[in-house]
């Protein structure tokens, strides 16, 4: 059984976003993960090794030591004990018809969406306030592929979206994963308000000789 908790900060001028996770039992990992602006700003990890396997009595444990590490995490951003900066915003000029409507995206499982030629993506996506953003839609394809496949899911009540789908060959040259959070979107994949977006460059494997 899997546990968790969201919660909205503010200290001072500054709002801060907190989500704590159970990973669950694969990893056996608690996770708290501070936000400000989708930027993440701290991180606090700690396992429950000594809880597997869970049963009824274990689960209870993990659930209030969860409860725990994520009340330790709000009480410290309020004392000042864990110390907080807030990126300093450059002043320059701001199209005010986008920039609040600007979303950030976090790609949760970076290092391993990829394993072998299946492809999991665990996408959050958090507005500007810091907020979990619930009913977007999120929209994957493969930049360098040689069909224009796109793949889509759309946000939880927490702002979480999972795209499942089997890596196409790369073609010569360039190749990204491209990653679309869209707003006031209908059934079909293409449409819709492109509010964040993210895009990370892939490399291609040699072939053996």
């Amino acid at each position: 059984m899997l546990f968790g908790h969201n919660s909205n900060v503010r200290v001072g001028d500054a709002s801060y976003h907190v989500q704590t996770e159970d990973r669950g039992v694969a990893t056996a990992l608690i996770d708290t993960t501070v936000y400000h602006l989708g930027r993440v700003m701290h991180r606090r990890t700690n396992n429950y090794h000594d809880l597997v396997p869970l049963n009824p009595d274990r689960e209870e444990a993990l659930r209030l030591r969860l409860d725990e590490q994520h009340r330790s995490t709000l009480e410290d951003i309020r004392s000042g004990a864990l110390h907080l900066i807030p990126p300093q915003v450059p002043a320059a000029p701001v199209n005010l018809e986008t920039a609040d409507a600007a979303w950030q995206l976090d790609l949760r499982n970076a290092r391993t969406w990829l394993s072998g030629k299946q492809a999991c993506l665990e996408v959050a996506v958090i507005t500007a306030a810091g907020e979990p953003q619930p009913g977007a839609k999120v929209v994957a394809h493969i930049e360098g592929a040689p069909t224009a496949e796109r793949y889509s899911s759309e946000t939880n009540a927490e702002g979480a979206a999972q795209i499942t789908f089997s890596m196409p060959r790369l073609a010569a040259g360039e190749a990204a994963l491209v990653i679309e959070a869209l707003e006031n979107h209908t059934q079909d994949q293409s449409d819709g308000i492109v509010r964040g977006k993210l895009r990370f460059a892939l490399r291609s494997k040699p072939r053996a000789t």
